[in-house]
């Protein structure tokens, strides 16, 4: 399926772009698909509108947007809108204010610790405990998935893996799957399954603690000295499950369970460092602030 050409640089879908959500440029982080901010044109929203990346099969990808249509919990940016079949394939997600991962590490000025790890960690191991229990693999989380807010990580670019190629043919290499994020299997052509997304999940939480997603286990603070690398086992089967590594983040009092998620919803007390927050509200300003010009056929 050839993909549509769009009709004007600023226009995808319903929607008209204020700005990229992701940095380009080299030495950026692989992002699986091209994400703006954008507003309506009626003016009544604004969203984070996804296209895929150039050789990406928009079939697929429109697929997996519709399967992101789902509820995984708190930490999960669900797609509320996307394209209809032969036009330029997109997606929406609700805005908040937000940067992704390697935007905040760049921000903050290094890797993260202590309390802000620890949450991270939580709602993200969270979400796929949530994902798999449904039966589902998620199949795309990396550094630039993990979207920054406030009130916690949004997830994003559910399905980018199965987006990427089909079962049965080699995704290493592939732009915007992130090498160091892609599990063994994933990368010769597997059927993502859950064991991927913890591998993932491994890699995340390295990239958060050093700044890299190959860390040496010398570089990891003990929190994760013995969690990333069982999550980076190149035998699926040696992995950790995700509700393994929610227990170790998250220890229970009973031992039987998790302890509820040390973030409340909403309540914006998930520990983010101060200059992060300064850039989300920077970028608030900036976006309510954005003066648009009127769609072409206005």
């Amino acid at each position: 399926m050839q993909q549509p050409r769009r009709t004007s640089a600023r226009q995808i879908g319903p929607y008209t772009v204020i700005t990229r959500l992701d940095p380009t440029g080299p030495g950026t982080m692989p992002v699986p698909e091209q994400r703006f901010i954008a507003r309506a044109a009626d003016g009544d929203r604004t969203s984070v509108v996804s296209v895929p990346l150039d050789g990406v099969d928009p079939a697929r990808f429109l697929v997996e947007a519709q399967a992101a249509r789902c509820h995984l919990g708190p930490w999960f940016a669900p797609v509320t809108e996307y394209a209809e079949p032969g036009v330029l394939a997109w997606c929406a997600r609700p805005y908040v204010p937000a940067v992704p991962l390697p935007t905040a590490l760049a921000v903050h000025g290094g890797p993260f610790t202590g309390d802000t790890l620890r949450a991270l960690g939580v709602c993200l191991a969270e979400t796929l405990v949530t994902a798999h229990a449904s039966g589902l693999t998620y199949a795309g989380v990396s550094p630039a998935a993990v979207l920054l807010a406030g009130d916690g990580p949004q997830l994003t670019c559910f399905g980018a893996v199965r987006a990427a190629a089909e079962d049965g043919q080699p995704r290493s290499g592939l732009p915007g799957l992130e090498p160091g994020s892609l599990a063994p299997e994933q990368a010769t052509g597997g059927r993502p399954r859950p064991p991927g997304d913890v591998y993932a999940l491994g890699a995340v939480l390295a990239y958060a603690a050093t700044g890299h997603t190959v860390p040496d286990r010398e570089e990891l603070p003990s929190l994760l000295r013995s969690l990333v690398p069982a999550c980076l086992a190149r035998d699926p089967t040696a992995r950790p499950r995700a509700i393994d590594v929610l227990q170790a983040l998250a220890p229970s009092t009973s031992g039987t369970a998790p302890s509820p998620t040390v973030i409340d919803p909403g309540s914006r007390e998930f520990p983010l460092p101060g200059r992060v927050i300064a850039a989300l509200a920077r970028q608030s300003a900036e976006i309510l602030a954005a003066d648009l010009p009127l769609p072409l056929g206005s």
